[in-house]
C-alpha cells in the first residue's frame, strides 16, 4: 500500500505546530550542481527532465537564539543520478558541536555521516527509527526506496549551517545503486 506523503507531512506539521501554509524550502536538481558524482548524467537529467525536485523541508520559523529547538520535516524523493541516489545536499552546523536527531515517518533511506578528521558512519533510515548525528558531523539524508524519505529533525536553534564545505569539498562516501542494492563507495571527486 503506497503511503500519502502528503498527508503524513500535514498531519506532522499540524500536530507539531509546523503551518500547512508555510512555504517549504525546494532543492531541484539544478540546485545540487557538484553534489552528485556523475556529471553527464547530472546534465542530462536537468535537461532532459525539467529539472527534477530532490528534497524539500519545512521548518518552524523560531528565532535562532541559544535555548530554544528548531526543527521541521525533510522530504527527500526517489530517484538517481546516473547510479547515485537523490539525496539533500548535507552541511555541517556553524556551531560544530551541534547534534541533531531525525525520525523516519516514512520510506527508506540512510543517514550518511562525517567529521572534519575523515571518520564516517552510515545509519538506516525506516519508519519508526530515530537517527542521531552527533556533533561535528556533516550530514546528509539519502533515499534509497521507491516512495518518498519523510524525516523529522532537530536541534539547537542557534546551530546555522555550513553548506559551503560540502559544496566545496563533497562527502568521502557516496551511496550508489549496484546490483540492485545500495553499496557505499568512496567519492571520486572528493577532495
Amino acid at each position: 500500500m503506497a503511503l500519502n506523503t502528503e498527508s503524513v507531512v500535514a498531519d506532522f506539521n499540524l500536530l507539531t505546530g509546523l503551518s500547512k501554509s508555510k512555504e517549504s524550502t525546494k532543492r531541484n536538481l539544478s540546485r545540487m550542481k557538484g553534489m552528485f558524482h556523475d556529471d553527464l548524467s547530472f546534465d542530462e537529467l536537468v535537461n532532459s527532465e525539467s529539472d527534477p525536485l530532490v528534497y524539500e523541508f519545512y521548518e518552524l520559523d523560531i528565532p535562532q537564539t541559544a535555548g530554544d529547538i528548531l526543527f521541521g520535516t525533510s522530504i527527500v524523493y526517489p530517484g538517481k543520478v546516473g547510479g547515485e541516489y537523490f539525496m539533500t545536499k548535507g552541511h555541517f552546523h556553524t556551531i560544530l558541536e551541534t547534534g541533531e536527531v531525525y525520525y523516519c515517518l516514512s520510506g527508506d533511506g540512510y543517514m550518511l555521516m562525517e567529521n572534519p578528521e575523515g571518520d564516517w558512519k552510515i545509519e538506516k533510515f525506516e519508519p519508526g527509527q530515530a537517527v542521531y548525528v552527533p556533533p561535528r558531523y556533516a550530514h546528509r539524508s539519502i533515499n534509497i526506496g521507491e516512495q518518498p524519505l519523510v524525516t523529522f529533525f532537530a536541534f539547537r536553534a542557534d546551530a546555522g549551517h555550513d553548506y559551503g564545505t560540502i559544496e566545496t569539498k563533497g562527502y568521502r562516501k557516496l551511496v550508489i545503486e549496484k546490483d540492485g542494492k545500495p553499496e557505499v563507495i568512496d567519492n571520486p571527486k572528493w577532495k
